[in-house]
Formats: C-alpha cells, sequence, structure tokens
C-alpha cells in the first residue's frame, strides 16, 4: 500500500523533505509509520519520534486525509490505500 506523509514543523527541519511516500503493508497502521520513518530518517528519533520507535514524541501527532487527529489510543488503527498522512505538532503559543 502506498502512503503519503506530509511532514511540517520540526519533522520538516530534521528530515529536509516536505512531503514522503511510503510503501507499507496491506494492513499497515499508524505505528507502522512511525516505524518506516524511524528507519528511513534516524534524526526524528528523539525529536520527534519516541526512542522506542514505536509512538510519536508529544506534542506531534498524525492528521488524516486533514479532517481527523489521531489519538496514541489510535495507533494500532489500519490505513487505507491513498490516505494522506500529516505529520504536525499541536504546540502553539499565542
Amino acid at each position: 500500500m502506498q502512503v503519503r506523509v506530509e511532514l511540517l514543523g520540526l519533522s520538516r527541519l530534521v528530515t529536509g523533505e516536505k512531503e514522503v511516500s511510503l510503501d507499507l503493508n496491506g494492513e499497515a497502521t499508524y505505528r507502522d509509520i512511525v516505524r518506516a520513518l524511524s528507519n528511513e530518517y534516524p534524526a526524528l528519533i528523539g525529536n520527534v519520534i519516541q526512542s522506542d520507535k514505536e509512538s510519536l514524541q508529544a506534542p506531534n501527532i498524525f492528521n488524516l486525509n486533514a479532517r481527523q487527529m489521531i489519538q496514541s489510543k489510535q495507533m494500532d488503527s489500519r490505513l487505507s490505500e491513498g490516505d494522506r498522512i500529516i505529520l504536525m505538532s499541536m504546540s502553539a503559543g499565542g
């Protein structure tokens, strides 16, 4: 399955990429995205991805198709072909 991940904020800064395309197995989950990003961009570990390479480091979060924020309890939910994932930070100032 092909999944596109748009990188915003620190993840973009660390990787130097605006968007990456990942080839994942047909039953892939959000946790699989984290693993794939950890392997492809080890510099994300400790900055955006936790050292376990299984979860995002707060305040980073996934957004599904610009419609739904993916909470930590949803990390094992399955993806669908063509999903567009945004990796972003929820921190804001004001």
